[in-house]
């Protein structure tokens, strides 16, 4: 974990430069550096100000006061949110996106200091149903032309991207009676073209933006797209891989191993998918896993306290290993979850499960500065150590921020006013 901790020398200085000498003093972390995050879905509804139930906001059916609590436990571990902008619900009629509610939700985030990220910008799922009626080529037009519109209305807001989404898989995942406009559009392109027009429209429309390649697939057929990607002058900010593990834990042995192949390209890691269940684990003879569908997956006290183990393994495998710059879980809560599975942290009734105190007694127990009283010496200096991120000192009444951005023996300074 040291490629996490800074072992820093803070100079505290008064208004007037001078040191702020044999004075006692409060220093804390308001933030980590390191991206934990979770989906933020559930919470659209609620952003907004809806008090009815809707697609996007489960906890709507019993009023605002769930939504409150849950949107308590989510900012009380999770500095980041994915938000979806999945184009056949985002855009059902063309024309007519749900842009006002998605930047009201963001913003909402952003006002509570989380890192708004948009999924996907192109995909093969979840494709607007309208785009079957137009050509290969008024399809890619239409893709452009929403990558533009998207990445430049929530600029400033949102500016992390998943920019196209399971490619591996898009010219071949469906057969000619359910093919979409998207399916059509990446037959006739091909994966590398693709994914070229996805980060170059989203570059040109946001130059700032973080940029990622997303996939669920971790088989040497991954690697090999990367490759081909960075062959052909694509700049990818990011990777992102999936762990969907419906099936079961990966285990420390695995997932260092995935860790180790996809991080000799260089490029920071987002782990952007993480699951883990409190119930019955899905068959492993499942090679799909939307194929498991079943009326009821119930959590169980069994199952809970191997998820609240298996969390906290999983993120110290991923916190220890230098490539992976954020983590993001998929569903805070039950109600609503992909498949119905057990996966929250949450319960369905509000009520969080083993998993959410364990990972925070790590997150924001042993990686976390808690309010700490310091003493200057006669240069004003106190000795910080602690997880990479935004700090506050406090002293007489008067707070000022620093952040420690670099890992292992730093400085910094900071001037109370």
């Amino acid at each position: 974990m040291q490629h996490r901790i800074a072992q820093a020398t803070v100079t505290l200085r008064r208004p007037d430069g001078a040191p702020l000498a044999d004075t006692e003093v409060v220093v804390e972390q308001t933030r980590h550096a390191f991206a934990f995050g979770n989906i933020g879905f559930d919470f659209i509804g609620y952003a907004n100000g809806e008090t009815t139930a809707t697609p996007d906001s489960p906890f709507g059916g019993a009023g605002p006061e769930l939504g409150e609590r849950l949107a308590e436990l989510y900012f009380d571990l999770f500095n980041a949110t994915t938000l979806p902008f999945y184009w056949g619900g985002f855009e059902p009629e063309r024309g007519k996106p749900d842009t006002a509610r998605l930047l009201r939700t963001a913003q909402w985030f952003a006002e509570h200091g989380v890192l708004v990220k948009g999924h996907p910008l192109v995909w093969h799922t979840v494709a607007a149903d309208w785009l079957r009626d137009l050509s290969v080529e008024e399809i890619e037009a239409a893709q452009r032309a929403r990558i533009q519109r998207d990445v430049t209305d929530f600029r400033g807001v949102v500016d992390v991207w998943d920019a196209i989404n399971e490619v591996v898989i898009m010219p071949v995942f469906t057969n000619e009676e359910r093919m979409n406009g998207i399916t059509k559009l990446a037959l006739d392109k091909g994966r590398i073209a693709m994914i070229r027009m996805a980060f170059e429209e989203a570059r040109a429309a946001n130059p700032n933006a973080t940029l990622l390649l997303n996939d669920f697939d971790m088989s040497s057929a991954y690697e090999c797209l990367i490759e081909g990607v960075l062959e052909a002058g694509i700049q990818i900010d990011a990777l992102g891989l999936q762990s969907h593990m419906h099936q079961g834990y990966w285990g420390e042995e695995k997932t260092l191993r995935v860790l180790e192949r996809f991080s000799r390209y260089g490029l920071p890691i987002h782990f952007t998918e993480s699951t883990l269940l409190s119930g019955h684990l899905m068959p492993p003879e499942i090679k799909d896993l939307n194929d498991y569908q079943i009326p009821s997956w119930p959590s169980t006290p069994e199952g809970e306290a191997r998820q609240a183990d298996e969390m906290v393994r999983h993120y110290r495998t991923l916190v220890s290993h230098p490539s992976v710059q954020a983590i993001t879980y998929w569903g805070l809560s039950d109600e609503g979850a992909w498949l119905g599975a057990p996966v929250g942290f949450v319960r369905a009734d509000g009520s969080p499960k083993p998993s959410y105190e364990a990972l925070r007694d790590v997150v924001k127990g042993e990686w976390w500065l808690a309010p700490t009283t310091l003493h200057t010496d006669a240069q004003g200096r106190v000795p910080v150590r602690g997880f990479l991120g935004d700090y506050r000192v406090t002293a007489g009444g008067t707070t000022a921020a620093f952040t420690l951005d670099a890992a292992g023996e730093t400085a910094a300074e900071v001037t109370l006013s």
